[in-house]
């Protein structure tokens, strides 16, 4: 079961003007489940991205990154879950290619104006026949009446769903400059997730306006404060992509700089958003009992904050102590110990969790308890906080314990 995580309600969705979505039944890898879905972008939106830094990134976000250079304006997005398309080499690449010219055609567009995204088992041929024969399904439901915007965006939430046990999506109203604007963004992950840009899918759009060169520096800057600080079990996918769309419907004066007051008001809201769908992600984490936050405080910089803070939430030894409920905190430490800061001094450390002291000066705090220990690790919602005593940056990642149903859904995970 996913840790305090609630369904979306249709209800709490808002659409967002620009944007119609169609989903459909492909049988892409199993039947009678939605499996491929179409974004539709009016003309004017802006869209920028990021993908997976994994080297053997998969034939979509290859195409992706190309179509995006291209310097074609995005149209339309294509997403099919139950095959990641990755490590399929070139068919695989003309399969991407090949779904984008189908739904282009579609559409009257070209080739370029479409991005496509896959999400599902690695190293599998897609079955472009069964995709393309869903494609006409898809834009018949996105031609539908779209009165009940929150309804298609929480279809589209449970059409890229994978291991999730949970479709994630979230909306947010904000003021920008006097006028009222929204934000909806769906994600999908569970497993093979420590995003090293993003999550493993992830589609957020606002209908404010936003000048296109800055929609890529948009991405990143909501990346890095969201998917770039969780993880689940420390590998990164193949197929991580996270797009942000502007359809400028909202009618502000379009945002012609992210550090300007209404940049940084736009950022603030979106970041709402994402950090919301990021921490859902590790709340559905396969087989998560256990929230946890992971906050490194005290360092001379953020990068050796997040050396530490990542140290701690990769490390299997402290998610199973974790979901066990076992206070063999000397765990933390030695994580801290490993994690590559230089001329770490350890008589600094200082080490919380909850709201019970656990370590000073390095070394275990007199007055520290196993059984207070216990008690904290017992919890759904755990903080770790801890301190370097080295300077004064602060960084945060969250993440989740290890239980055996981890191993069961990925050892039974192709089946």
């Amino acid at each position: 079961m996913p840790v305090q995580l609630n369904a979306p309600l249709v209800a709490d969705l808002l659409p967002i003007a620009g944007v119609r979505i169609g989903v459909a039944q492909a049988g892409i890898r199993k039947a009678n489940r939605k499996d491929l879905t179409v974004f539709l972008l009016d003309e004017g939106c802006a869209v920028g991205a990021v993908f997976t830094q994994n080297r053997y990134a998969a034939a979509p976000v290859q195409v992706c990154r190309d179509h995006l250079a291209s310097g074609q304006t995005i149209r339309a997005l294509v997403i099919n879950t139950g095959n990641a398309n990755a490590g399929t080499g070139e068919p695989g690449l003309a399969n991407a290619r090949q779904t984008c010219n189908a739904l282009a055609r579609s559409l009257g567009l070209h080739h370029e104006q479409v991005l496509p995204f896959s999400t599902g088992v690695i190293m599998e041929p897609l079955p472009l026949d069964r995709l393309l024969a869903g494609l006409p399904l898809a834009l018949s439901d996105a031609a539908q009446p779209q009165t009940d915007g929150g309804a298609q965006w929480l279809s589209a939430a449970e059409g890229i769903m994978t291991t999730d046990t949970l479709p994630k999506a979230f909306s947010q109203r904000f003021e920008l400059e006097g006028r009222s604007l929204s934000a909806t963004g769906i994600a999908k992950g569970a497993g093979m997730i420590r995003p090293n840009m993003a999550t493993m899918l992830g589609f957020l759009a606002t209908d404010a306006a936003v000048a296109p060169s800055l929609m890529n520096a948009l991405a990143r800057r909501l990346a890095d404060a969201s998917f770039n600080r969780v993880t689940v079990d420390g590998d990164t996918s193949t197929n991580d992509s996270f797009v942000v769309v502007a359809t400028g419907q909202a009618g502000n004066a379009p945002i012609t700089d992210l550090e300007s007051p209404a940049g940084l008001a736009l950022l603030e809201a979106l970041t709402r958003v994402a950090r919301h769908l990021a921490h859902a992600i590790v709340r559905d984490g396969e087989g998560a009992t256990k929230f946890i936050t992971v906050q490194v405080d005290g360092g001379r910089d953020a990068s050796e904050c997040l050396l530490a803070a990542y140290a701690v939430a990769h490390s299997p030894l402290v998610k199973t102590a974790f979901f066990a409920s076992d206070p063999n905190l000397g765990r933390i430490l030695a994580a801290v110990g490993y994690a590559g800061i230089a001329d770490l001094d350890v008589s600094g450390i200082d080490l919380h969790l909850g709201d019970v002291h656990v370590v000073s000066a390095g070394g275990r705090h007199p007055s520290y308890k196993e059984e207070d220990g216990q008690r904290v690790m017992k919890q759904a919602e755990i903080l770790v906080r801890i301190g370097l005593g080295r300077g004064t940056a602060s960084e945060t990642v969250w993440t989740c314990d290890f239980s055996h149903e981890y191993v069961t859904i990925n050892a039974d995970y192709r089946s």
